[in-house]
């Protein structure tokens, strides 16, 4: 069956991607003799979508250019996908240079992924370059800017673009396009800006904040020095904070050295999700030990025993020949 229907196994791979079941998806698209574009545009799809296997998509998407197969709009979009996974601007720009000699640059969904994925790779410049020259935009444009600005460390950017989005009135935002603006104001440490435009998604646009949006107010109340104002916001919250919003407390209780307020944000984030979350108890050892309270530490390390948690141990994504890999402290490159 699979020799002669290529739109059933299409479907299967797509199916088994979804899933997770790579080794499933790969045996199918070797076993269809007859592939087309499509199928190749699935298996490109599934990979692109982790880290793990986007240097796969890459490697597809080369066989079917080899094999004279043209990319659509969709193969491009995923490409594009995998190499912000990647970090890989410098095959982005390949396929950029690609796409420019097509008329699909000129395409809202190829312009804004080919922002997000400059922008992942910190390449700020040339992510404005592409937001600049595309004829139309849509929000998923202005959201990819804004956001990158203010991942890349650059707030002020951020806002004024967000703030001439807001002006021109030709977009909405969306609930993407208000997080990164306030992520960009407790960055700056713009309160007042950020509350204002908290206040203005339900007010302006009838947009009731999610979760996110909550914990990044509580972020920017907090990294500003506003503890006991980022708690009262917490309170009076309308819907029970989650995880993040806790998280986001007490991260802010450590940087600025409020052991007992800590103590308060990690039990409530232990009711929560205590298990989920072992960076929690990271977190509030590591206030207890700023502030020379060893005996905290102690007693807190051996509930985390009798608990069974333990925290992963962290790494770190290094670009290399081979492409973006994973190294953990003390490993040789």
């Amino acid at each position: 069956m699979l020799d002669q229907n290529v739109i059933c196994s299409t479907s299967m791979i797509t199916g088994y991607m979804n899933q997770g079941r790579l080794e499933d998806a790969e045996d199918v698209f070797h076993k269809t003799v007859e592939k087309d574009v499509v199928v190749y545009n699935a298996m490109i799809e599934g990979y692109s979508k982790s880290v793990e296997t986007a240097k796969k998509a890459i490697h597809i998407f080369i066989d079917m250019q080899s094999l004279n197969f043209r990319p659509t709009i969709s193969t491009f979009a995923s490409i594009i996908g995998a190499c912000s996974l990647l970090s890989a601007f410098e095959i982005g720009q390949q396929i950029q240079g690609q796409l420019m000699k097509t008329e699909l640059f000129t395409d809202i969904k190829i312009g804004s992924a080919l922002i997000d994925m400059y922008s992942k790779c910190g390449r700020t410049d040339d992510a404005r370059s592409i937001f600049d020259s595309m004829p139309r935009k849509n929000v998923y444009s202005w959201t990819s800017m804004i956001d990158g600005y203010g991942k890349n460390g650059c707030p002020n950017e951020s806002l004024e673009l967000f703030d001439r989005m807001i002006s021109e009135r030709h977009t909405k935002p969306n609930y993407v396009t208000f997080l990164g603006a306030l992520s960009a104001c407790a960055h700056a440490g713009l309160v007042a800006k950020g509350r204002k435009i908290f206040e203005c998604m339900d007010r302006v646009y009838s947009m009731k904040p999610r979760m996110e949006h909550y914990a990044c107010m509580v972020d920017l109340l907090g990294r500003a020095g506003s503890l006991n104002q980022a708690l009262q916001f917490v309170m009076q919250m309308s819907e029970r904070p989650n995880s993040d919003v806790w998280a986001a407390l007490l991260s802010s209780c450590r940087l600025h050295g409020d052991v007992e307020l800590a103590k308060i944000a990690a039990n409530e984030l232990f009711k929560v999700s205590g298990e989920s979350r072992p960076g929690a108890y990271v977190a509030l050892s590591n206030a207890l030990a700023d502030a020379g309270k060893w005996d905290s530490v102690s007693q807190l390390r051996e509930l985390m025993k009798a608990r069974g948690i333990s925290k992963g141990t962290g790494f770190t994504w290094i670009g290399t020949d081979a492409g973006l890999e994973a190294f953990h402290a003390g490993q040789s490159l």
